[in-house]
């Protein structure tokens, strides 16, 4: 099984359950979406540059760096040929802890093994990403304490409707919940007030720390 991988690296987690923990990073090319907001654009574009990687080698590679967090992210990685057969491989290796960040358009019930499972950093795509209309509702009957919802979120507008979603399917008592920022679009502060007048409780703010430590633009963190 061949994947095309754009970038592989090891970095702080950015955000997610993780964030501030090491992790190994595989980015594969192509995405099935286009969030106007998408800081990594450049790795959907047809004309990437990227290395064919069997999922031995990404194994390998995995193995030899030494760290058992594991980032799978992309573009989005669940649309990838044989995806399947990887998360396989991975899931086999006990040591490993497999995170999927998925942009929440793909059903993740055929994702769902047995044994040593991954978790999942989903995205609901709210109105001010142009994406909403392509969420999988039902992802939310497979979501555990293990996984995350994250509502990346630009404005008031986006706020009100992260809100609506997360009491409409009462995610609180699912999973865990991230509400993140649009660099350049949002103050965080306005998030945090938001969540003060409507008692948020359980739900998270969360800063892409990566974009913090190095520049919002670098590759490879």
């Amino acid at each position: 099984m061949n994947f095309k991988v754009v970038e592989k690296f090891i970095s702080v987690n950015g955000e997610g359950s993780r964030s501030g923990q090491l992790s190994v990073f595989i980015r594969f090319a192509g995405c099935n979406l286009s969030c106007n907001y998408c800081d990594t654009k450049w790795a959907n574009e047809r004309n990437v540059k990227y290395d064919i990687m069997t999922e031995n080698e990404i194994y390998n590679y995995i193995k030899a760096t030494g760290i058992t967090n594991v980032t799978l992210t992309g573009g989005e990685p669940l649309i990838q040929n044989d995806i399947l057969s990887l998360l396989k491989l991975l899931s086999s290796d006990n040591n490993l802890l497999v995170e999927i960040e998925t942009n929440g358009s793909v059903n993740i019930k055929d994702f769902l093994l047995d044994k040593n499972p991954p978790c999942f950093t989903m995205d609901y795509k709210l109105p001010d990403s142009g994406m909403e209309d392509y969420m999988c509702i039902s992802n939310f009957n497979y979501l555990t304490k293990k996984d995350t919802v994250k509502f990346v979120v630009s404005s008031v507008n986006d706020l009100k409707k992260a809100k609506e979603i997360i009491d409409k399917y009462e995610l609180i008592k699912k999973t865990n919940i991230y509400l993140s920022p649009v660099l350049g679009r949002i103050y965080p502060k306005a998030i945090v007030d938001f969540m003060k007048e409507n008692k948020l409780n359980k739900v998270n703010l969360q800063l892409q720390i990566h974009k913090i430590i190095w520049s919002p633009n670098k590759r490879g963190v």
